[in-house]
């Protein structure tokens, strides 16, 4: 019972990332408690645990490609970037370019 409980809560980490990952349009919240994933922006690509790029248009959005959305009805993915990595579930490195 035990193995299939840890089972479960393994895939569904694996879940939430890949959904997280893959998630292309982004809208930023002003509370913590109104977001799926809490953002710390990285100096260094190193530190990341995913490295975005940011499209100008919605068209251009996918894996690793954000387009962050003016109404939080628009999003795939809703965040809040927090002060201090230690409140992150996400490490994220805007890098220069797409590829």
């Amino acid at each position: 019972m035990k193995r299939a409980l840890y089972g479960m809560a393994i895939a569904a980490m694996i879940l939430g990332f890949s959904q997280t990952a893959s998630a292309a349009k982004v809208f930023v919240t002003k509370y913590a408690s109104q977001a799926d994933k809490k953002v710390f922006v990285v100096k260094y690509a190193s530190q990341a645990n995913c490295k975005v790029y940011r499209v100008k248009y919605s068209s251009q959005a996918s894996k690793g490609k954000w387009y962050f959305v003016k109404y939080s009805s628009q999003a795939t993915l809703k965040i809040h970037y927090v002060k201090y990595s230690s409140q992150a579930d996400l490490k994220v490195f805007f890098v220069k370019y797409s590829s």
